[in-house]
């Protein structure tokens, strides 16, 4: 799959349609996203957002990509070089959404971490926990069954 300007199209897509979501250098920070999709992976969502806990830092733009097997947050440096995360499926714990009196926020928690993003436009906030919680469910169930699969190998190797 050509995964060239996908992301970027995308996160575009998504501040046309919330205005109100603060986000700087977007095409800078899709590109380092593309760097790291795989050929299997297919962008589902995409939005962007300041990472971090406070409201009031603004100049800490992440894009966040939802594939299909994974989540993956990526932000371009200033001058040089960038920051990338990775969040596999079997690390999500939870999530909230919070509103504030300007904007939302986003606060996703993995076994290893929290990841906040803020700065979000308040309509945008009902799409994205659609969008989150229909991808954990899935794959929570889709866990589920290879953790099942394996307990049930493991019996019969004990037999």
């Amino acid at each position: 799959m050509n995964n060239k300007n996908v992301v970027y199209n995308k996160v575009k897509e998504f501040v046309r349609k919330y205005p109100g979501t603060i986000a700087w250098r977007l095409k800078a920070h899709s590109r380092v996203a593309e760097k790291y999709l795989n050929d299997d992976e297919e962008v589902l969502y995409v939005f962007a957002g300041q990472k971090g806990p406070s409201s009031l830092d603004m100049i800490r733009t992440y894009v966040v990509v939802i594939t299909n097997k994974r989540f993956i947050l990526a932000q371009k440096r200033l001058i040089f070089g960038y920051f990338y995360h990775s969040i596999t499926p079997d690390l999500f714990n939870d999530f909230t959404i919070k509103s504030g009196i300007l904007w939302g926020r986003i606060i996703i928690d993995t076994v290893k971490e929290t990841v906040v993003m803020t700065n979000l436009s308040k309509s945008s906030l009902p799409e994205l926990e659609t969008v989150v919680s229909k991808y954990m469910i899935q794959k929570k169930r889709s866990y589920k069954t290879s953790d099942e699969e394996d307990k049930d190998i493991l019996s019969e190797e004990s037999e």
